[in-house]
């Protein structure tokens, strides 16, 4: 239209755009990190209890659950 008119600047939107933009990625690592560091701490509780649980014979079931259990059994064939 006016051909003497100057662009406008909008140098500081891509400035402003970039921040906001490095910013959200930052916050996005920052969750990795502490997702994969909850989940490391996780697979290390569970591999010790699983390592404790096989070095802990099963216990065996006492004669009088095993009598009720045959009752129970018993009272479903019938």
């Amino acid at each position: 239209m006016f051909p003497l008119d100057a662009p406008p600047d909008t140098s500081a939107y891509m400035i402003a755009g970039y921040g906001v933009f490095f910013i959200i990625a930052a916050i996005y690592l920052v969750s990795l990190f502490v997702r994969w560091r909850n989940i490391d701490r996780d697979m290390t509780a569970l591999e010790s209890i699983e390592k404790e649980s096989k070095s802990i014979p099963p216990k065996k079931a006492s004669p009088a659950r095993r009598k009720g259990a045959g009752r129970k059994n018993a009272a479903r064939k019938r």
